[in-house]
């Protein structure tokens, strides 16, 4: 009797040990999917957004994108940060500073004046894009 019982806790213990780390694996999977932030224009028909909306720039892959971007004067640009890293929004001029955004972080400007705003990210500077208001 007492075999059958170790045996027993022996089958439990694995079983418990099993299911304990199929819950880990469970939970890790599961916070480890990349946010898509979904916005913007569907236009692939797949039910999910392919690229920025009017008068949106997403920032993705290490770049602006659009990089250069023309509104009227009065119109806001809102910025997105669909990358897995941290980004800025900095114009050359200091006009407006976004700080740090996180996948996910937004940031809004508006453009009241025409002219052309050239901005940059102070954590990637080879990033560069402009806005171009008339």
């Amino acid at each position: 009797m007492s075999d059958m019982k170790t045996s027993f806790n022996y089958k439990s213990r694995a079983l418990t040990g099993i299911a304990f780390i199929f819950i880990i694996f469970s939970i890790t999977n599961s916070c480890s999917k990349p946010m898509d932030n979904t916005a913007g224009t569907d236009t692939g028909g797949n039910g999910g957004p392919t690229g920025p909306g009017t008068n949106e720039v997403w920032i993705k892959d290490m770049a602006y994108n659009p990089a250069s971007i023309t509104i009227t004067a009065g119109t806001a640009i809102k910025w997105i940060n669909k990358d897995g890293i941290v980004h800025t929004v900095t114009s050359d001029d200091g006009l407006f500073d976004s700080g740090s955004m996180v996948n996910g972080a937004t940031f809004s400007h508006t453009f009241n004046t025409p002219g052309t705003f050239q901005y940059y990210c102070t954590v990637h500077p080879t990033m560069t894009g402009k806005v171009i208001v008339n």
